[in-house]
């Protein structure tokens, strides 16, 4: 689903390089605005782009050229503000939001002056609002187009370059290329948005952390039991890292809360149980071989072999410095998350994904014991090294801890040794379980135990312990963890008397709801069943990336012309989309078609696809003349019924177990190609 998406996307900026060049201005005008700069991936989005450069898809000078003039534009009118308005647009919405972003930026123009232009086109946060001090401040605007000029021309190529060598170093991997590029986006986003969030927290928690001491110590004072005596202890301000323990105290909650919804999800097979397939189907497109040697590394680090090298390594540290307290709280913290974890995966004994080689208590899968283990072994390391450190070098620590456990889970889902709520619940268990620890170590003052020391221990044991693994069991490993086919065939014989049961009856989105029947099934190849609606007067679907989006916000395109919302089944994109219209038919209502691969064929000597699809009747409706809304009708009958008329030789049958009677009758139509 994840690489036919992107090739849509790639063949679309192929076919229009000139919106790429545009979306690349833009992107380039909007991360010099304040507020929108601070929080648009602007350079996430160019990066990718220009990796494209090597392909062909876009080319390399006007690409330059549109970054560099989106970044002139954007800091020019960011300045212009600054300039024609003064202080006074300080005061206004969204800028009065984020006090502390304009503090930093006024500090940061004081301290380098009119070069602060230049610099802070290459430094995050402040970058945005440069510019607008700058005019604030009344620069001269000669002396702010030298360096806005002079840094955009710096800044273009040195954003795009780097990912035009990363592009055509992908080119080397061949076939393998476009996949593996997917896999390092995903990863990249994962981690940007998983800092997003941390950064989300830490700007908005100790406001919300004040108003919550503060009323449980008031709802405390209001008795005088035990448990009011403990809270008023425990959030005293006066107490040592009073913030620290009430942060904590809602990450527990919080990470406690989400862990049994995921376990009640898994239990009742709720949307989110559903949504592990799409997930899992998802990333299985994405396998590659040098993909798998990537990940089967990053997984090979969280073996049990090298968390328990790392949690000696850092214990016999600890030992040595005579940390008894802090040694303790270390090793109950990894071998108490390895237990709990092992314990719940007994209680639950669900399967994993695929068959693996796993046995005795690790066949189970719920939770992931590598997110599990892993969270609580680096977030605890994270967390005894960062009390020893200044606060500006905690959240670097922080960043590469929980960067390295969230890899080392990711390589979980893209080995499909695990389901995506395995992982999911694994990283809050663990969450919740390294909030615990650290709640009640922070009660009582330890003794330092040497932050460099300590990091120097672990990283030297996870290198060593990990390379020893990884050389040992890469090789092997390879072959445990290949993707192994599971398409099965039967004869057509067999598909027509009840084999057209085995794919599912409904089809199922990314979050996991259950959605439309799935009232079509095609034995044949795609070509065969297109040519012959195509001749019928069924067409493809106008794409997005054309004049014929457009349509949309307007009341007068033809149904036909108007670009079809794309709908997964189970992880997966259609293979075959088209569109119907009847003029003599009621206006606005037009019938689309969809088509899923399946892991099913018929036998012979190559084995015939089957592939399952919908056919919804869409109503368009025109608003005020002005735009298009499209809405599909709970009748799916209707729209299969139509390919009964198209196709008369097909055969009508009805399921047995009466699933899909809730928006149809239950009935599949069963068509082969000639």
């Amino acid at each position: 689903m994840v690489a036919s998406f992107f090739s849509t996307v790639t063949a679309s900026i192929a076919a229009h390089p000139h919106l790429a060049y545009a979306a690349v201005l833009l992107l380039a005008l909007s991360e010099s605005i304040p507020v929108i700069g601070a929080f648009i991936p602007g350079t996430a989005a160019i990066l990718a782009i220009s990796a494209l450069v090597p392909s062909g898809i876009v080319q390399l000078w006007p690409l330059l050229g549109a970054a560099t003039i989106g970044a002139i534009i954007g800091d020019g009118l960011s300045f212009w503000l600054g300039h024609r308005y003064h202080r006074e647009i300080l005061k206004r919405w969204p800028l009065d939001r984020h006090p502390d972003l304009v503090a930093r930026s006024e500090a940061f123009f004081a301290r380098h002056g009119d070069k602060s232009v230049f610099i802070a086109r290459f430094t995050p946060g402040v970058r945005a609002f440069i510019p607008l001090i700058a005019g604030i401040l009344q620069m001269s605007v000669q002396r702010f187009y030298a360096a806005n000029i002079l840094s955009a021309l710096v800044w273009a190529p040195s954003h795009i370059l780097p990912a035009v060598f990363v592009g055509a170093a992908f080119g080397l991997f061949g076939a393998a290329a476009k996949p593996l590029a997917i896999l390092v986006v995903l990863i990249v986003i994962v981690i940007w948005v998983a800092i997003r969030l941390v950064r989300f927290a830490l700007h908005h928690g100790p406001t919300l952390l004040s108003h919550l001491s503060t009323w449980l110590r008031t709802y405390a004072a209001a008795g005088n039991s035990r448990w009011g005596r403990f809270v008023l202890a425990l959030f005293d301000p006066s107490g040592t890292d009073a913030r620290s323990v009430a942060l904590l105290g809602l990450l527990l909650i919080g990470s406690a809360w989400l862990f049994f919804g995921i376990l009640e999800d898994v239990v009742s097979g709720d949307p989110l149980v559903r949504a592990d397939a799409a997930i899992y189907q998802a990333l299985q497109e994405l396998r590659t071989g040098p993909g798998d040697a990537a990940m089967l590394v990053l997984t090979e680090l969280g073996d049990t072999i090298v968390v328990i090298a790392v949690t000696a390594a850092v214990l016999l540290w600890l030992l040595w410095k005579r940390a008894w307290r802090m040694a303790g709280y270390w090793l109950a913290a990894v071998a108490g998350a390895s237990a709990l974890n092992t314990v719940i995966k007994v209680a639950l004994h669900r399967g994993r994904p695929t068959e693996l080689f796993y046995t005795g208590w690790s066949a189970f899968s719920f939770p992931s014991g590598h997110s599990t283990v892993n969270l609580v072994l680096y977030g605890f390391l994270a967390f005894l090294i960062g009390r020893e450190l200044r606060p500006a070098f905690r959240l670097p620590v922080a960043f590469i801890a929980f960067s390295l456990v969230l890899l080392i889970a990711f390589s979980r889902l893209y080995l499909g040794a695990h389901w995506f709520s395995d992982v999911a619940g694994g990283l809050t268990f663990g969450t919740a379980w390294l909030a615990v620890l650290a709640f009640f170590y922070l009660r009582k003052e330890s003794r330092t135990a040497g932050a460099l020391g300590l990091a120097v221990v672990a990283c030297l044991a996870l290198v060593l312990a990990g390379g020893w693994n990884v050389s040992r069991h890469l090789g092997l490993d390879m072959e445990r963890y290949a993707r192994k086919p599971v398409a099965t065939t039967m004869t057509a014989d067999a598909w027509l008397s009840n084999g057209w049961q085995q794919p599912p009856a409904q089809r199922i989105n990314l979050t996991g709801e259950i959605e439309e029947p799935l009232t079509i099934q095609w034995a044949g190849e795609l070509s065969s069943i297109e040519r012959q609606l195509t001749a019928k007067g069924w067409r493809q679907p106008s794409p997005w990336l054309s004049s014929g989006a457009l349509g949309w916000l307007t009341a007068s395109a033809a149904p036909v012309d108007l670009p079809v919302v794309t709908r997964l089944s189970s992880g997966r994109l259609p293979a075959l989309t088209l569109v119907h219209h009847d003029p003599a038919a009621q206006n606005g209502v037009r019938l689309v078609l969809r088509l899923w691969p399946t892991e099913i064929g018929l036998a012979g000597a190559t084995p015939v696809p089957i592939w399952i699809g919908s056919v919804v009747a869409e109503q368009l409706d025109r608003h005020l003349s002005l735009f298009t809304w499209a809405t599909t009708g709970s009748d799916t009958k209707a729209g299969r019924d139509a390919l009964v008329r198209e196709f008369p030789d097909g055969k009508l049958v009805a399921r047995s177990d009466g699933a899909g009677d809730s928006d149809g009758d239950g009935r599949v139509l069963l068509l082969r190609a000639p």
